[in-house]
């Protein structure tokens, strides 16, 4: 079942002599800064003033000419600080001489996956045939050849439960407006499609792989705002040869949807069962209705309530007419619920219960049992319980380290897992539990001489301004001594939580002498429920309290120093980015704020913004106004403050943080008359990130390393030699 809710040498001196006397030359002007045009407005008694309003307008071209510009004036910066190509090879190289595997599903005795191959600039999806054969099914680098070299990427796919079809979402530029097409195994050829706006790959098949349930977006009417785009979404049923034609969502169909609900039908191989799903924009919880699959291809069927959103119910696994529901209702760390087809939850019993200190991730349903994912601290554990309920099976992983993925079929016994670490790569495992041991799959592949030994991970806490302790991840060079540069991160949104999983940009880092760390800040899903409301709403201060919490802990401990200290974050964690720095400007050497949330204030009136308003609120409510306004970057910008030198960044084409907010808190910081450089890094052919290529990941992040290279050689900083 699919459905989606809508992440080998020692070190070496960081700043020689020579680099720390190497010119720098920076660009001799920038752009004129916009006109303020200063829009006021009273929200429940509070007065604000928007001097950047009329960059919200996406028709107005004078304000991307101006990104555009700052976006050059910044690539100049960045490429004339010293060793910045240097840079850029190195770690193009070294990102580029490993074998990444993911997304790893089984059907009709054949692997799928997305694998990039050493030197490859894109994921391709691959398929491995019973026989040990492998074929590529979808070669981007040929669709980006055939289309002009434009950027493009393999969003999803999905296989037929007989493996002999695969639906494929493709998209370009960084956009996700991802095309369905589908795609016959057997001779890699292109059968139907494509279908448009079929964006975050919401897809499920029939048992006899004729038909597939889709996920599609409205089509906006010429001149009509951008706002509109996620409004309205019905899902399909197609039949590869006609037009879809639309069975749930607003307006058809027996259940009742709002305009920004998402409605998505799921299928279980196996089981003649349909689930009906309400997904309320990025809110974790949901609500389930199971109908008979074949009544589920008509939009009159009589769908039976199974959980409303108020069970607090956030992952579903089907075996056979069974229902397993993963919730956290009186159950902060989560448990799972078992009951049978028909039945209400009202009738569900406890099969994994709860437990202090164990949160339980995600559930998924084999033949020979219930396969749960769980966490200890940040740490993964696996284990496995009786479809009908039963003592757990613990399944030792080979190594300290997290479980990025797990797929099980509920016809076939045993599962297949990723396990990674800080600086483990990924390993790809199956379960057989014939044998009670994992076999490695042999997907991927890890550089000869890379060597994880070369570092040390440390496990440690912080406390937070009220007494709370923050889960802290350390990476250092083993023996190296301190204090040393540390590049330190952190999100803070969604429940999304930061785990151990293998970077090789990170990993570059280290190689650069640089240390990393995470701080897990609360409004992450780390500790459960629990922590995740700790920072949400009117307890979203504590997100980046706890982040100013980590950074002084570090220095206290003589890891680093103020003059050493760099922080990062995206998206979401540009809340955590920038209120960190403007509550404490003195306290870091330098900012990489990437595609921030810089404006809550105004997020619902931009393109993704309806759907975040489960998570940030609104602004149309006195408390969801008072929310929004402690978190809100640009409005807590102090004139005359000397702000840490920032990288800002942009793409284009990101339909998850419309390129305003950014541009705006650059507007505002240029404004504000901080001395220390402003950076807007602006990607023309990209968006959120999700589906940029290797080599524009490599080029941001060389940016951000020679960045942090230049500022310590300003402030005097040398990493310690290893």
């Amino acid at each position: 079942m699919s459905f989606t809710r809508v992440w080998v040498s020692c070190a070496v001196l960081l700043a020689s002599t020579a680099l720390q006397h190497q010119a720098f030359a920076a660009p001799a002007s920038r752009p004129a800064p916009p006109p303020a045009k200063p829009v006021t407005e009273t929200h429940f008694g509070t007065k604000i003033t928007d001097p950047y309003r009329y960059m919200e307008d996406e028709k107005d071209a004078s304000v991307v000419d101006w990104m555009k510009a700052e976006g050059r004036y910044s690539r100049a910066f960045l490429d004339a600080l010293p060793g910045h190509a240097d840079m850029l090879s190195r770690l193009s190289a070294f990102t580029g001489s490993f074998d990444f595997v993911n997304s790893i599903q089984q059907a009709g005795g054949r692997t799928f996956y997305e694998e990039r191959s050493p030197g490859a600039d894109n994921f391709d999806l691959l398929v491995r045939n019973p026989d040990g054969t492998t074929k590529k099914l979808v070669d981007v680098a040929a669709l980006r050849a055939a289309n002009g070299g434009k950027a493009m990427a393999l969003n999803y796919f999905q296989p037929s439960q007989d493996g002999s079809k695969v639906a494929v979402g493709l998209s370009e530029g960084g956009s996700e407006n991802a095309k369905l097409t589908v795609i016959d195994v057997a001779t890699g050829k292109t059968i139907a499609g494509p279908i448009e706006r079929a964006q975050f790959g919401a897809n499920n098949w029939t048992p006899d792989g004729t038909k597939m349930f889709v996920h599609i977006f409205q089509e906006l009417a010429p001149g009509a705002s951008s706002i509109n785009k996620y409004k309205n979404s019905r899902t399909y049923v197609w039949d590869l040869q006609n037009p879809p034609v639309p069975v749930l969502g607003k307006g058809v169909g027996t259940l009742a949807f709002t305009e920004d609900e998402f409605p998505l039908i799921a299928t279980t191989p196996g089981s003649d069962l349909a689930l009906a799903i309400s997904a309320n924009g990025v809110q974790n919880e949901i609500a389930l209705w199971t109908a008979p699959l074949s009544d589920a291809l008509k939009p009159n069927v009589a769908w039976k309530p199974l959980a409303a959103r108020s069970d607090d119910v956030t992952n579903a696994a089907i075996s056979g007419n069974r229902i397993y529901l993963l919730s956290h209702k009186d159950a902060p760390t989560f448990q799972v619920l078992s009951m049978e087809a028909g039945q209400h939850i009202s009738d569900a019993k406890v099969i994994v219960p709860a437990q202090p200190g164990r949160l339980i991730e995600s559930i998924s349903a084999a033949a020979d049992g219930l396969y749960v994912r769980a966490r200890r601290g940040v740490y993964s554990e696996l284990f496995k319980v009786p479809l009908d309920g039963g003592p757990e099976q613990a399944l030792p992983l080979p190594f300290k380290g997290s479980i990025s993925e797990l797929f099980a079929d509920p016809r076939e016994p045993g599962a297949i897992i990723q396990v990674e670490g800080w600086t483990t790569p990924p390993t790809t495992l199956a379960f057989a539990p014939s044998t009670g041991q994992f076999t490695d799959l042999k997907l991927g592949m890890t550089p000869a001489g890379f060597d994880p030994k070369q570092f040390r991970i440390e496990d440690l806490t912080a406390k937070a301004a009220d007494g709370t302790a923050i889960p802290l991840s350390y990476l250092t060079a083993a023996g190296g001594t301190h204090p040393r540069p540390l590049l330190l991160w952190a999100y803070g949104s969604y429940g999304i939580s930061q785990f151990p999983g293998f970077g090789s940009r990170v990993n570059m880092t280290l190689r650069e002498g640089i240390d990393y760390a995470v701080c897990h800040v609360r409004g992450g899903g780390e500790l459960g429920e629990t922590w995740r409301l700790g920072g949400k709403d009117a307890n979203k201060p504590n997100t980046w309290l706890d982040l100013i919490a980590c950074a002084e802990d570090v220095i206290a401990r003589g890891y680093t120093t103020k003059s050493m200290l760099f922080i990062g974050g995206g998206s979401a964690g540009g809340i955590t980015m920038g209120r960190a720095m403007e509550s404490r400007p003195d306290l870091f050497a330098g900012v990489f704020d990437l595609v921030p949330s810089a404006n809550p204030l105004r997020m619902e009136f931009s393109l993704s913004g309806p759907a975040n308003i489960p998570e940030f609120g609104s602004i149309k409510t006195e408390q969801g106004f008072k929310n929004l306004l402690a978190m809100d970057s640009i409005y807590h910008l102090k004139p005359g403050t000397h702000y840490p030198p920032i990288m800002i960044t942009t793409g284009l084409n990101d339909p998850r943080v419309s390129s305003w907010e950014p541009a705006k808190l650059t507007a505002s910081l240029l404004a504000s008359g901080t001395k220390n450089p402003v950076l807007l890094r602006v990607d023309e052919d990209a968006g959120h990130g999700i589906g940029s290529t290797k080599t524009q990941s490599d080029e941001l992040y060389a940016d951000i390393l020679t960045f942090i290279k230049w500022r310590l050689a300003q402030n005097g900083g040398v990493a310690s030699a290893k």
